[in-house]
């Protein structure tokens, strides 16, 4: 079954492309601006702002799966648009679909989402990607909607290189204590994703970590693997901030880890220093 990573050059589809092609699965990638480190796949270039780029590199590829693990923010045009052409192009040529979504798409009011959830976003990056869900699952009713929460690594995340730079003082800014979420780790999640679509499973799964923290606990696990100073670690409430965005929304994800053999780890597990 020929893979094709939509996104193969961010830190998710990075991982995606490594364990699919470690399991000797075909597999592609797509990147936008330029490849990522994949010399063991073939990289397409492709513009999800363009009508006609999915359905060209899909059929090019001709894959069985397509994983949707591309980022474009609040770009409309891009995560809710585009992922909509991409699934229609997967729905013409009758591959099977992972769309990854995210926990964005809810606007805290209720804390505790499972899969039966309707989005409620009150942001722009929010609505693109609760639109994204709502139109791939129209066009393509046999795909699978992956929402995750904050995605952490070995040192690479986006949210690790932010503890470093503020533990080292090299970055303005606060790690929240009232603003919680469910991290997952990149290889737990990346796992769970190709687990998800070898099988035949549809609709709306939730792939979160188990653990429920505030991003200053989160940069706190962090700081403390990585041997940093966390009392050096600014800390304050979103709450006070005025920055919009749902606060405290944790992603129930134990239906669909009843699915799985990969197991969802919490942070407290994951970033410890035997974990």
């Amino acid at each position: 079954m020929t893979i094709l990573i939509i996104g193969g050059s961010g830190f998710l589809g990075a991982e995606l492309i490594r364990l699919a092609a470690a399991s000797g699965q075909p597999t592609a990638a797509t990147y936008t601006t330029r490849p990522g480190n994949t010399a063991r796949v073939k990289s397409y270039h492709l513009d999800l702002r363009d009508p006609r780029s999915a359905e060209a590199v899909v059929t090019e590829v001709s894959p069985r799966l397509v994983v949707n693990a591309s980022s474009g923010g609040a770009d409309w045009a891009v995560t809710a648009q585009g992922a909509v052409r991409l699934a229609i192009a997967a729905a013409e040529y009758g591959c099977r679909l992972v769309h990854v979504s995210s926990d964005v798409v809810f606007s805290g009011s209720r804390v505790h989402y499972d899969e039966s959830c309707l989005p409620d976003p009150v942001t722009p990056y929010g609505a693109a990607k609760a639109a994204a869900e709502t139109g791939v699952m129209l066009v393509h009713p046999a795909a699978v909607v992956a929402r995750t929460s904050l995605i952490i690594g070995d040192g690479q995340s986006v949210h690790e290189r932010t503890v470093h730079e503020l533990a080292a003082g090299t970055r303005h800014g606060v790690l929240f204590t009232d603003d919680i979420r469910c991290p997952v780790h990149v290889t737990d999640l990346a796992s769970a994703i190709l687990e998800l679509a070898s099988r035949d499973n549809r609709g709306m799964h939730h792939l979160a970590g188990a653990d429920a923290l505030s991003r200053h606990e989160l940069g706190t696990l962090i700081a403390r693997r990585d041997g940093l100073d966390a009392s050096r670690l600014p800390a304050g409430p979103r709450a006070d901030s005025g920055i919009p965005g749902a606060i405290d929304v944790r992603l129930n994800s134990r239906a669909t880890q009843r699915k799985l053999r990969t197991i969802l780890r919490g942070a407290r597990q994951f970033l410890t220093a035997t974990g």
